[in-house]
Order: structure tokens, then C-alpha cells, then sequence
């Protein structure tokens, strides 16, 4: 079958985990760079890619690239394209996001007119007609512009990778499903062995644990944008691999998955998250705050994502703007929070810490110097995945 360029973007920092993703699925990467992931793959692998990748945001189907500095040439190369081998004459189609890096053509809006423009006169000389009804399945496209090099790709995925379908119940300041599992895989914990999220939230860290360990793939029970490409791919392709997908599910995995959070309603939340995602028989939640954690057994690891500051409190509440004295009480309790986190993990019997966090005093209050720290963007705000690792089991 023929091979295609596909892109999958994902979080500042976990390529190389999609990376490994991407080989385990048998696909060759011709491509790694920030954020961003290209593999070679044929339609079938479109179908793969978004019903089992954990950690990419999107796949991308790559029409075209070609080197740009004017409005002239963006329109040329557009129109080189052969979008007639993608898009059925009836195809509903439009260039829903343009990004531009380092590159002379910068205008979001212009680099889209100019290429709907072109695409639809590629359009019509190669179906020889000047109407276009668009009744038809859409076929998105998103644009990248890297030192004016043009990258133009149609989206198969429609709502981001990270929307599983889950997570109908949330609390503020969730961290992406995506990112969550992107997050586990950097650490040594496997299905099986215990795991414990003091704060908790709407579940997303244990939910996504269990899935791993139940292996059940992210985006099963979801719709795709491709899934109406009947002209590429057939629905049968989408129906099989699901089926095969169900058939990979472990339905009894050995699990010991805790989640914790001092606020009921999170923890409501998380409960029914996890029914949703059908692993709530694999985790035990409890209304509980952190100067309560502790566990019998060893080895065990901690994965969380606590609060600081901006993420859970608004300007005038964490003082940027607001009270000097409301600003020193807020601190105040953010940093006891990591003080408590760190007493607490110090008395557990040889376990490992991860904690994903932008507190700038994270292992100040912690009292601990983190083996490794590995920069992370939560959407737009940078924060830094902290590693404490324990020692391995059966070592002193």
C-alpha cells in the first residue's frame, strides 16, 4: 500500500515517548522535532495511530511542503498540491489553523485565505468544474510555516487525542489525558506495581494508569474526522481495528492504584471519570489531604501534579494584583503543601517521587534534590517534571 508522511504533535517534551509509541506500533519515524513527530505509514495507519497513541495530540496526514517568502509563492505551492488525491469533489474543506515560525509570511488569517483560495483553484482544474457544493466530509487543514519552509497537512483527527471521552466531570486545573499518560511513561512504574496520586483532582493520573495496565486503548470509544474519509478509508478499517483493540483488553489486571484529594467534589468527579472510562473497579479513591498519606507496602511510586499557585488560584487570590498580606498567606500554605508532600514521602519504606509542578521552590519545600528535572509545557505555562527515584525492589 502507499506510504504516507504523518505528523503527530504532541507536548513540549514527551517526542521521545511518542517516539517510542509510534516504533512500538511497528512504524518507521522519518522526522523528530519540537513538539512534533513524523512517521511513515499507510491509511490503515491513520486508523491505528489515533485509536492507540497515548501521548500525541493529533495525527496529521501530510498533502505537501514547499519553501514560501511571498503571498505569491504560498499560493503557487498551495496550488501544486495535489489535494485532488485527498479531497473528494463534494469535500467540505478549510484551513482551520496556520502557525508561523521564524518565517516572512506571518498573518494567520491571509496564509488562510491565500490557500483556500489556491486549493480551490487546484480543485477545480482537476474536476473540471467551478462548483463546490462542500456538502460532502470535511477534510480540515492545519499549516506550519518553520524558516518559510510551508508544511500543509489535513487534520484526522478533529477534536485533540487527549479528549478520550472520559472526563465529563472536571475540577480546576486538569492536566491533559494525554500529557498524564505521556508523564507515567517517563518514569519506572508498570501495571502492577503501586501507585499513589495525593492529589488526585478529577482522576486523570490513576485513570490513565489503569488503562495502561488494563490496556485499553485511549481512542476507542471516540469519533475521528477521517472516520468519514470513505474515499481513503474504508469504514471497515475503523471497525476491525476496534475490534481487535477490544479483543487486546485485559479484563482483570493486577492493580494497586490510590488517589487521594482533600475536596469531595473532586473526588466525586474522579469516581465517575473513572466509570466513564470503565476502570473504576481498578482504583480506590478516598477524600483524604496529604498529611495523611502513607502505605504498608514498599516500592511503591507517587505521581502527582499539586497545586502552585497560578494554576489553582486566580491573580487577585495569589496577590499578583491583589492583597500583599493575602499574597504572603497563599505562599504561605503553598509552600507547607510541598513541605507536608516531602515529610510524607520520606516516610514511606523505599519508594519514588514524581511530581510534574511550576512552583518555583518545589524541591526547597520538598527537601529534596530531584535526580532529575525534565521541562514540560502544560499548554502554555512551563513547568518541570521533578524525579526522585527510589531504589529498585530486591536492591538496597
Amino acid at each position: 500500500m502507499k506510504q504516507y508522511e504523518l505528523i503527530a504533535p504532541c507536548h513540549f517534551g514527551m517526542e521521545s515517548v511518542l517516539k517510542n509509541e509510534i516504533y512500538d506500533l511497528g512504524y518507521e519515524i522519518t522526522e523528530v522535532s519540537d513538539g512534533r513527530v513524523t512517521f511513515l505509514g499507510d491509511m490503515e495507519a491513520i486508523v491505528y495511530a489515533n485509536i492507540h497513541l497515548r501521548t500525541a495530540e493529533r495525527i496529521l496526514l501530510k498533502a505537501g511542503s514547499f519553501h514560501a517568502e511571498t503571498f505569491e509563492e504560498l499560493f503557487q505551492g498551495t496550488k501544486a498540491i495535489a489535494w485532488e488525491e485527498f479531497l473528494p469533489a463534494d469535500a467540505k474543506f478549510w484551513v482551520t489553523k496556520a502557525a508561523s515560525v521564524k518565517s516572512r509570511l506571518f498573518s494567520p488569517s491571509d496564509i488562510q485565505s491565500i490557500m483556500k483560495k489556491a486549493m480551490v483553484e487546484r480543485m477545480r482544474t482537476a474536476y473540471h468544474t467551478d462548483r463546490f457544493p462542500e456538502d460532502g466530509a470535511s477534510y480540515p487543514v492545519r499549516v506550519f510555516l518553520h524558516k518559510d519552509e510551508v508544511t500543509a497537512a489535513i487534520d484526522t483527527t478533529g477534536e485533540s487525542l487527549h479528549k478520550r471521552g472520559y472526563r465529563k466531570y472536571k475540577v480546576k486545573a486538569p492536566l491533559a489525558e494525554n500529557l498524564a499518560a505521556g508523564l507515567i511513561s517517563l518514569t519506572p512504574w508498570k501495571p502492577g506495581r503501586t501507585l499513589v496520586d495525593p492529589f488526585c483532582g478529577s482522576g486523570t493520573f490513576l485513570i490513565e494508569a489503569a488503562m495502561i495496565s488494563a490496556n485499553i486503548a485511549p481512542g476507542l470509544d471516540r469519533h475521528f474526522t477521517a472516520e468519514t474519509w470513505t474515499n481513503l478509508i474504508p469504514a471497515s478499517a475503523w471497525k476491525e481495528v476496534r475490534q481487535e483493540a477490544r479483543e487486546q483488553i485485559i479484563q482483570d489486571p493486577e492493580c494497586d492504584l490510590q488517589g487521594f484529594d482533600i475536596d469531595r467534589e473532586a473526588i466525586a468527579a474522579a469516581r465517575e471519570n473513572a466509570r466513564l472510562a470503565g476502570v473504576d473497579h481498578l482504583i480506590h479513591f478516598q477524600v483524604r489531604g496529604v498529611s495523611e498519606l502513607s502505605h504498608p507496602k514498599k516500592y511503591g511510586f507517587i505521581i502527582t501534579n499539586p497545586p502552585y499557585g497560578e494554576r489553582l488560584m486566580g491573580p487577585g487570590e495569589a496577590g499578583q494584583a491583589g492583597d500583599p498580606e493575602m499574597a504572603a498567606a497563599a505562599a504561605a500554605e503553598l509552600s507547607a503543601v510541598y513541605a507536608t508532600l516531602g515529610e510524607r514521602f520520606r516516610a514511606l519504606d523505599s519508594w519514588s517521587l514524581y511530581v510534574i509542578s511550576a512552583y518555583p521552590h518545589t524541591e526547597r519545600d520538598l527537601k529534596l534534590k530531584a535526580a532529575k528535572n525534565r521541562k514540560i509545557y502544560n499548554g502554555m505555562m512551563k513547568t518541570y517534571f521533578y524525579q526522585f527515584p527510589g531504589p529498585k525492589p530486591g536492591r538496597s
